[in-house]
């Protein structure tokens, strides 16, 4: 029997409005449902949380990823201080996204430091670990002084790209930075390695230099942690069909989508995108080659192996 058929006792899945249907795909993996809450939001905007279910000595855990709108963490800060304030044995916060991680570290005079403003909130506000999922950054772990189980959406991608028998396939870095996930993601696929020289002129511009790596007469897969306006992998995925690549496929785990991001992978030579589902994708930001996997599986088996206390170690393959 599958250990996740199998429903937990004890345990509290708590979510916002940010992405309650990860949530609910969680609550369904793990054979139980979700704890019934009310979120709503005054007349003025001010948002109101509270906890319908009795999660006394339980160990509770709240999906809720931190992008924006603000509401979206104030939402989580809420629900945190609710389930402390009612007696929770133990809370865990389950971020699909890491909302604000870019802002980690001081590159400008003046600049806050946003990553470490948001972990400071989570700690203050009552959260006891977190369980993230492909932090931009793999350091933003030490920005928390509590437990941090980091996940990566790896494992789905190559199930996913398995199916598909890529020519010769090569996976492509899309900057320096992504080059280490890139690498995991070579391995698994039994691919080579390819990275893109890019500069950023100003941000959310990027512009290609160079291709480092062959890539022409084979499948190319462009792997990133997110998507957000698209201007890097639509002008990697033209660089690469430039330089003779077969098909160009894109994946990122956390699809933000913003701006002009729709339209510009519409017009990439993309023969797919793929996404997961840890943010919510409205209906207006799908396009036709749009994909897009869930990680409920994957963060419902993690929350089983800490509720159990066992190490989550295993998921990282």
């Amino acid at each position: 029997m599958d250990g996740l058929s199998v429903p937990i006792r004890g345990i509290r899945i708590l979510t916002g409005t940010a992405n309650q249907p990860l949530a609910e795909g969680i609550a369904a993996s793990l054979g139980i449902d979700l704890c019934k809450t009310t979120v709503t939001r005054f007349a003025d905007g001010e948002v109101f949380v509270r906890l319908d279910e009795n999660v006394r000595g339980a160990d509770v855990f709240i999906v809720q990823p931190t992008n924006p709108p603000a509401d979206n963490l104030m939402e989580l800060l809420l629900l945190i201080d609710a389930a402390q304030r009612a007696s929770a044995a133990r809370i865990t916060v389950v971020m699909p996204y890491y909302g604000y991680a870019r802002q980690d570290r001081k590159d400008q005079p003046r600049v806050a430091i946003g990553a470490k403003l948001v972990a400071n909130m989570i700690m203050r506000a009552g959260a006891d670990r977190v369980l993230g999922l492909d932090f931009h950054q793999h350091q933003l772990q030490g920005f928390f002084d509590i437990p941090v189980d980091h996940l990566y959406a790896a494992p789905v991608f190559t199930a996913h790209y398995r199916k598909k028998n890529l020519t010769d396939p090569v996976v492509v870095a899309p900057d320096v930075g992504a080059a280490k996930m890139a690498r995991g993601f070579a391995k698994r696929l039994n691919a080579s390695l390819a990275i893109i020289d890019k500069r950023r002129p100003a941000a959310n511009v990027a512009e290609v230099v160079n291709v480092v790596g062959d890539v022409e007469g084979r499948d190319c897969l462009l792997v990133d942690d997110m998507i957000d306006t698209a201007g890097t992998v639509s002008e990697g995925a033209r660089a690469l069909k430039k330089l003779g690549a077969r098909d160009v496929y894109v994946c990122a785990t956390h699809g933000l989508l913003s701006g002009p991001a729709v339209e510009r992978l519409r017009d990439a030579p993309i023969t797919e995108v793929a996404i997961t589902d840890s943010l919510a994708t409205p209906e207006h930001k799908r396009f036709p080659t749009l994909a897009i996997l869930s990680v409920g599986d994957l963060l419902a088996k993690a929350i089983r192996f800490t509720h159990a206390d066992q190490s989550v170690s295993s998921l990282f393959d």
